[in-house]
């Protein structure tokens, strides 16, 4: 019981992760067939569904704008501040996260990165928004690769020819997808940098504590 505990914050996502997927796949299974049954094509199981340019285009055009959200978090935070948010560094001092990670090279506990040097340490001083960034092209890659399929069923079943890749990327379509989930990523940080200066949830490393007074930054 110990292990889960300690990994409880993460179980319980994924958890949720998985519970909210099953749900999407299973309400975009139906309004895939009834959208079928609309063009007189056969409705299709649901396995079949999960290889469908309408089913990929959903998943990865929303997990690609979270992981863009949160590679810009990261990185933002590391040039611009916002005095009193809990999700800022301070201005003018220097933060744990600032010191050069070298000077600590010959601690015992340290990860063993920080004890190799060299590239390796400096890979991983940028580790997390590189992940963050992977994560994001690999999902973009997903959302135009299903977003194309899924316009290429669209237009055949409505008698007209499949476009090219290039176009599909090109189009207004494929941006009109991004950026109604980008922008709606970006109100979303905005919101919680801003709002952690006057608000409090007690408990939460994400908030100062709830006796700091507004212009504290940081936790």
């Amino acid at each position: 019981m110990g292990w889960v505990r300690d990994r409880g914050l993460s179980l319980v996502l994924l958890a949720l992760f998985a519970v909210t997927l099953c749900g999407q796949t299973i309400a975009g299974w139906s309004v895939h067939n009834d959208a079928s049954a609309l063009h007189g094509e056969p409705q299709i199981a649901l396995l079949a569904y999960l290889t469908t340019g309408h089913f990929l285009e959903s998943v990865f055009e929303n997990w690609e704008s979270e992981f863009l959200q949160m590679a810009a978090f990261v990185l933002l935070t590391t040039v611009f501040y916002h005095r009193g948010s809990a999700e800022s560094r301070r201005p003018g001092v220097v933060e744990p996260v600032d010191v050069d990670p070298r000077d600590f090279s010959t601690a015992s506990d340290v990860p063993w990165p920080v004890r190799r040097g060299g590239w390796m340490l400096r890979v991983y001083e940028y580790s997390l928004s590189l992940a963050f960034l992977l994560l994001f092209l690999v999902s973009w890659a997903g959302h135009a690769w299903g977003g194309w399929v899924d316009y290429a069923d669209d237009r055949l079943a409505h008698g007209q020819p499949a476009p090219p890749f290039t176009a599909y990327l090109s189009s207004p379509r494929f941006w009109f997808e991004s950026l109604q989930n980008w922008q709606s990523e970006f109100l979303s940080i905005a919101a919680m940098v801003w709002l952690t200066v006057y608000l409090r949830q007690r408990w939460s490393p994400e908030s100062k504590p709830v006796h700091a007074p507004h212009d504290e930054t940081g936790r």
